[in-house]
């Protein structure tokens, strides 16, 4: 996909500018202000890390606050990495799309791609039946996601302004749902259980999406409830 041309969205330009100007001058700033505000803190209880701090507040010489840049500027600088590989990055060309958060890549070739659309913040890519392909929370702006749909026309995706085609044929998911079969609703019973789980309990959220999707479903999530609706196809 590298050869041919591209639109990205996020890991922009400015995106990169922002974090990694903003976030070390942050850093650094407070690094220069760190041994006076220590000494304003030293011997306040009330206040954490007193012994880091009555050692910051008695080096009161020029190295000591050298340090303190160094180590605030460093900070920003591995703030702004973080940041920016939580950023989802999306690469759109004739060929195709790829995802890329947290050094995990998700690509759907275009020959299996019929739709595009928004559900919310997640960039929805449907094949022919209306099973998802890739289902992905963007980071953009409110104003920068009014480019999105933009991004995918302009290489020749069919996008659905008005969200998914086969929205009308959610329904609520109760537990144990006469109208799924018996393994469809282990599936979501344990979905349901992984809401409010953190960082693990998202991870389960996405397996098992996947999980219904292959059984013949679809699966979409509001307000921590499930909605389902069985492929078109």
């Amino acid at each position: 996909m590298s050869t041919e041309i591209a639109t990205t969205i996020g890991h922009s330009t400015s995106d990169k500018v922002v974090l990694y100007g903003g976030l070390p001058l942050a850093g650094a700033t407070l690094g220069f202000f760190l041994p006076r505000i220590a000494s304003w803190a030293e011997g306040r209880k009330w206040i954490p890390f007193q012994g880091a701090l009555e050692l910051i507040a008695k080096g009161d010489s020029w190295w000591v606050v050298a340090i303190c840049v160094a180590v605030g500027l460093l900070a920003g600088i591995v703030l702004a990495a973080m940041a920016l590989e939580d950023t989802l990055k999306v690469t759109i060309t004739n060929s195709g799309i790829e995802f890329l958060k947290n050094q995990k890549t998700v690509r759907v070739p275009r020959d299996q791609v019929a739709v595009v659309f928004l559900d919310g913040r997640e960039i929805v890519v449907q094949d022919p039946s209306s099973r998802e392909l890739a289902r992905e929370r963007h980071d953009q702006l409110k104003s920068d996601a009014q480019q999105i749909p933009a991004a995918f026309q302009a290489h020749g995706y069919r996008w659905s302004a008005g969200g998914d085609p086969y929205g009308d044929r959610f329904r609520r998911w109760v537990e144990d749902e006469p109208d799924l079969p018996p393994a469809v609703n282990a599936v979501l019973r344990a979905r349901a259980k992984a809401f409010g789980q953190g960082d693990k309990g998202k991870a389960d959220l996405r397996e098992l999406r996947a999980e219904v999707g292959k059984l013949g479903y679809v699966v979409r999530d509001e307000n921590k409830n499930q909605y389902w609706r069985p492929v078109a196809g």
